[in-house]
């Protein structure tokens, strides 16, 4: 009886080790780089979680994240960098493409889900959209169509500015080159461009500053990582200036902003989890295609336009994906 006894323990142990050995080994780290803060990066990091969970992955029981974060300070990012790396993370998740160059430059082998703004094969990110090759991936939202139709929305509910403001981070290469697709759209409209540069907390409330003291009558904000962290702030001071204000997320107007044209950051980054749940199951970055933007949608904030005094085109209501009461 003894035997039969030692013999069932001794097989309970033999199926049970294993088991216990899977549990005791470290979970993978997910690197996240960013060149904002935490707040900036909420909606992101929703999305990012989300879509890992969607692959089976829990934060906290399947994987954690070692967060670096940059607070928009561009000479921070390649030591940043170089820590994840050194800590041997699975991968790293770089939101911007100051982010993404310098993950780049750490490493050659461990795999990078970017987003960017930007043509990826452009800026030399990867060989090609659909076959990336090398260790990085990740999503493409096409910027400068968003500001261009920005702009030409926000012209149709405001026919009579003569000037529109644009609002950029001259901390972002990217910027530079909306703002020149920017420009361009405008001079097929006939308008004027106001052309305002934040990188700082500080300096958005110039800008607005500036806006006021120009008459500029609208503001079309840029797709960046750091301004799309201070939308609740960026609403708040087109509220208190009286100042139509588009923004390409969706986020603008959940915050209590007029206008967006473009796509959800959480959708955005749902989409990069779900590839880095695919890579955590052995997936390799080269062989994921980079993901474009397919659908971009138009929403409009009522309460917002009522609170500026604006009666909303009944075609722009018409065409519009989504209407917040």
């Amino acid at each position: 009886m003894k035997r039969r006894h030692f013999i069932t323990l001794l097989g309970g142990a033999a199926v049970a080790w294993p088991v216990a050995a899977r549990a005791q080994q470290p979970m993978p780290v997910i690197g996240y780089l960013s060149i904002g803060s935490p707040g900036t990066d909420a909606a992101r990091l929703t999305g990012l979680r989300q879509g890992l969970n969607e692959t089976g992955y829990v934060e906290g029981r399947d994987f954690v994240i070692d967060y670096r974060w940059a607070a928009n300070q561009l000479d921070r990012l390649p030591t940043l960098a170089a820590h994840l790396v050194q800590g041997r993370v699975a991968m790293i998740v770089t939101p911007g493409l100051p982010s993404t160059l310098a993950a780049r430059s750490a490493t050659t082998t461990i795999p990078i889900l970017f987003g960017v703004g930007a043509d990826p094969v452009q800026v030399g990110l990867v060989a090609s959209l659909n076959r990336p090759g090398g260790n990085l991936t990740g999503f493409n939202q096409i910027n400068s169509e968003l500001g261009a139709k920005g702009l030409a929305l926000l012209h149709e509910l405001v026919p009579n500015a003569p000037t529109i403001g644009f609002l950029l981070n001259p901390t972002n290469p990217i910027d530079k080159l909306i703002e020149r697709d920017v420009l361009a759209a405008a001079r097929v409209i006939g308008l004027q461009i106001q052309t305002l540069k934040a990188g700082t907390l500080r300096e958005i409330d110039t800008a607005f500053e500036s806006l006021t003291q120009a008459r500029t009558k609208a503001l079309l904000v840029s797709n960046d990582v750091f301004l799309n962290g201070q939308l609740e702030q960026i609403s708040a001071l087109a509220t208190r200036y009286a100042i139509p204000a588009m923004h390409s997320s969706r986020e603008f107007v959940l915050a209590g902003g007029l206008l967006s044209y473009g796509t959800s950051l959480t959708d955005t980054y749902r989409q990069v989890g779900l590839y880095a749940g695919r890579i955590l199951k052995g997936a390799k970055p080269g062989d994921l295609p980079v993901i474009q933007s397919a659908k971009f949608g138009l929403v409009i904030n009522l309460k917002a336009a009522k609170s500026l005094g604006l009666t909303i085109p009944a075609g722009m209501l018409a065409i519009a994906d989504e209407v917040i009461e």
